[in-house]
């Protein structure tokens, strides 16, 4: 063939690829508000730094009279390119073409760039709208997935990885995503489910929409698969740029600074009633946060999930941290199962990534009740636990109110290598609530008592004075200080400053073993 025919052959194979199964079908993904896999990366990337990689690539089926259906790009298009001048790469599933369904070629494709990935040492953002695996192709395309599955393994705590869900991602392909360290799913759009609801209602009888098993809604307050969750394409696509923009590029690297006009030294006075003084009374953490870093923003993650505790990034003094803290105003912020697991994860992603740790604590114990118990609060209590203790990136503490028993010790304590723990004026540091301490310590005392109601209210205000207070620790180094909260910001920025070249290593071992 001539030069001339070879040219003509590649412009045409480039528009049947950029056109995916066809403009019919683009124009019905876009009647259900969704963007196509193209225009995701456009949109997600900064202008013109894509590089597509494999867009003439085709299945090798001849099963099922799929030797004559092919399209340039089999269902997927791939590349590297750039966010905010930082290279990462890319996976957009096309859901036009053969429903975004996995071939072989097409799971060699994301492969391909998840290597590339590894590699040069780039996140990767995998952007899911597909039907799963391509039935046609059989045992291959099982075969593709877990070779998708074995890099996410590989790669997890080496490059982020972050999953964008776009539309459907159900049976053995939800696991990848899951295996990732976000995912963002978009309300009323996507959806993530091992068996979809025609193989629940023939197993268990019960009735369910798509959107009530697997939605974002679902996932984002119930089962706690989804780390945020947008409105639309677009709003999941800006997700997914503010997270990269707290990470670095490799668990090699230091996040990326970023100035901020916030004054390192500001001083808030607002934050000296923030607590109340009635210690019973709820108070909202996350607005204490906002008064302390940057610019009042915080990207908080799983927020309608484990609602007792807080996590989330945000900036101090232009340094990425990651924040976890207690939310008194639900459950008093005690710990549970959910809020243990989601710490604890959070805790860890921080960690393989050398983000900082800021741990603010109001922490009253863990939830009493069989539900916990038998539903394992030990085991899954103790997340939590090893993570802070394993972690070896910098942490500083502050103790804004209570921190009792052993969630006290397990919130980023001295005793598990806490860099800096600081505590306010209200603190109560002690192995329980005055309450219940003075109905154990002091009940026979109390039995003798001829007004016991007086008599507990003395003896719980005696024992506040002696143990429910931030000074005992101070006097034994628990607290390397108690501070005012109107001191809580520049405080802060001065201890990560002191620990920015910290240097700290675990036992050389293969890996732990976390109670999983």
């Amino acid at each position: 063939m001539s030069l001339k025919d070879n040219l003509d052959r590649m412009h045409e194979l480039t528009r049947r690829a950029e056109l995916g199964g066809g403009e019919d079908r683009i124009k019905k993904q876009h009647a259900a508000g969704r963007m196509t896999a193209r225009e995701r990366i456009e949109f997600l990337l900064d202008r013109g730094s894509f590089v597509e990689l494999d867009k003439l690539k085709t299945h090798r089926s001849t099963d099922f009279d799929m030797a004559d259906r092919k399209i340039p790009g089999d269902g997927v298009v791939t590349g590297y390119g750039a966010i905010n001048g930082r290279q990462v790469c890319i996976f957009s599933q096309d859901f036009t073409v053969f429903g975004g369904s996995l071939s072989g070629a097409y799971a060699e494709k994301v492969v391909k760039v998840m290597d590339l990935a590894a590699k040069t040492g780039c996140p990767v953002i995998g952007i899911n709208d597909g039907g799963g695996a391509r039935i046609q192709e059989g045992v291959v395309s099982l075969a593709g997935y877990a070779d998708i599955f074995i890099r996410n393994v590989v790669c997890s705590g080496v490059v982020p990885q972050i999953s964008v869900m776009m539309g459907p991602c159900a049976g053995g392909g939800v696991y990848s995503p899951a295996i990732t360290d976000f995912v963002i799913m978009v309300r009323d759009t996507s959806y993530m489910f091992i068996t979809g609801p025609a193989v629940v209602k023939a197993a268990t009888h019960e009735k369910v929409t798509m959107q009530e098993l697997g939605g974002a809604d679902t996932h984002s307050t119930r089962s706690g698969v989804c780390h945020l969750e947008a409105d639309d394409d677009q709003g999941a696509l800006l997700m997914a740029q503010e997270l990269l923009s707290y990470m670095p590029q490799n668990n090699l690297e230091a996040p990326p600074f970023v100035p901020s006009g916030d004054d390192p030294n500001r001083r808030d006075a607002a934050l000296d009633t923030i607590v109340p003084e009635n210690p019973n009374k709820p108070y909202d953490m996350a607005e204490l946060i906002k008064r302390v870093v940057d610019d009042g923003h915080f990207l908080e993650i799983q927020k309608d999930w484990g609602r007792n505790i807080l996590t989330g990034f945000a900036r101090l003094g232009g340094y990425s941290v990651g924040v976890v803290a207690n939310q008194p105003s639900h459950l008093a912020g005690a710990l549970d199962i959910d809020a243990s697991s989601k710490a604890a994860r959070f805790v860890r992603f921080c960690d393989a990534f050398n983000i900082p740790l800021v741990t603010f604590v109001d922490v009253p114990g863990y939830v009493p009740g069989t539900d916990q118990e038998f539903g394992g609060i030990i085991r899954h209590g103790a997340k939590l636990l090893y993570a802070f203790c394993e972690a070896t990136v910098p942490k500083v503490t502050v103790i804004t109110r209570k921190a009792y028993g052993g969630a006290y010790v397990v919130m980023s304590s001295k005793h598990i290598r806490g860099d800096f723990n600081f505590a306010y004026p209200t603190a109560e540091i002690a192995v329980m609530g005055p309450e219940g301490a003075v109905n154990i310590v002091f009940r026979s005392q109390l039995q003798k008592a001829k007004d016991t109601a007086k008599e507990r209210v003395r003896l719980v205000e005696e024992y506040r004075k002696t143990f429910a207070n931030p000074f005992k620790a101070a006097e034994l180094g628990y607290i390397d200080e108690i501070i005012m909260p109107r001191e809580t910001r520049p405080r802060l920025i001065q201890a990560l400053k002191a620990l920015e070249n910290k240097r700290e290593k675990n036992p050389p071992k293969k890996h732990g073993n976390i109670p999983l």
